[in-house]
């Protein structure tokens, strides 16, 4: 595994199979390079307990984010689908926008949490992949806060090897546009996926031909409202073939009705709230870094090994509690 000249080359095979075949980032965690864990692979040594502990908080940190917050805001949109298309308000419509925009986050990063937090347990470190996007203030701040690792792969892989930022404003343009095209595709052969992989190409476009001066001299509420609105309207490409997405949209913005043709309960209601303000609670920078930073702080507490490892054992226990009455509501 040779990358561009950054790296040693692995001379063991077994290490070779080690890193292809790494299975807590395998499916849904963030896209671990090789230029991310080739010392660790070379230099491997048995972890040490604080690493260990830091790994299970981290994971079921992610494993929370899934199966409280990610899984109710799926039970919101369900709900929402069931109405049929044609029954659905504005409001209900505005709500299952919303519900999946939280939904695909907590679910996406959750999983990545999850990865991060194997990694530590077996004694690796692999890079974040989610950095509170919503409080982005323009999509090209969105795109380093949102999938970090697969915004850096296709900068390092598509959008430099294309010229970057090294040749006419034109051709940067549809760089932009082009690397977004296949990062639609990528996610999915359908057409939906493609139009909302343009979509974000044309803001990073507009944002680069006037839109970025212009929300400059904005509040930064308003930069981050404009975001998170752009963001919302490309989920809902993203969620749903492209005619039912053009006629979802036209409800959303329809304004005919405001009513909700089901019930939510208090439950749901606080976990939504719950992730809702969890979404957005680091707009400070230093309230951002604490809470990046809490997992190792909580791992690092300065107590016996002895009550880490009972405190460890009891958060899984009553945390296995509450998951096993989760699933049988």
């Amino acid at each position: 595994m040779y990358i561009r000249g950054e790296n040693k080359r692995l001379t063991s095979f077994l290490d070779y199979l080690l890193y292809i075949i790494m299975f807590p980032q395998l499916i849904a965690g963030p896209i671990v390079r090789y230029k991310d864990v080739h010392l660790q692979i070379k230099n491997f040594s048995s972890n040490n307990f604080d690493q260990k502990l830091q790994g299970l908080y981290r994971f079921i940190i992610g494993l929370s984010k899934k199966v409280f917050i990610a899984n109710t805001f799926a039970l919101i949109v369900s709900q929402i689908n069931a109405l049929g298309l044609e029954n659905t308000s504005t409001a209900e419509a505005w709500l299952g926008a919303l519900a999946y925009t939280f939904q695909i986050y907590f679910d996406f990063a959750g999983y990545s949490d999850m990865a991060i937090g194997l990694g530590l347990m077996i004694g690796f470190k692999f890079p974040e992949n989610f950095n509170f996007p919503y409080l982005s203030k323009s999509i090209s701040e969105f795109w380093k806060r949102w999938h970090i690792t697969l915004g850096s792969w296709m900068r390092d892989y598509l959008y430099i090897p294309l010229g970057g930022n090294k040749v006419s404003t034109k051709r940067i343009y549809f760089n932009l546009v082009f690397v977004f095209f296949i990062s639609g595709f990528w996610h999915g052969a359908n057409w939906n996926f493609i139009v909302w992989g343009l979509f974000h190409g044309l803001f990073l476009v507009l944002e680069r031909l006037f839109l970025s001066a212009a929300l400059k001299k904005m509040p930064v509420i308003f930069q981050r409202f404009y975001t998170f609105f752009i963001v919302i309207i490309g989920w809902v490409f993203f969620s749903m073939d492209l005619e039912t997405a053009f006629v979802f949209l036209k409800k959303m913005f329809a304004f005919s009705s405001f009513d909700l043709g089901f019930s939510i309960s208090l439950k749901s209601w606080s976990l939504m709230l719950f992730g809702i303000l969890f979404s957005f609670i680091g707009f400070n920078k230093k309230i951002e870094l604490f809470l990046n930073e809490l997992p190792f702080r909580i791992a690092n507490l300065n107590t016996s090994q002895t009550t880490r490892y009972f405190s460890s054992f009891s958060l899984s226990i009553v945390y296995g509690y509450n998951l096993d009455n989760e699933f049988r509501l």
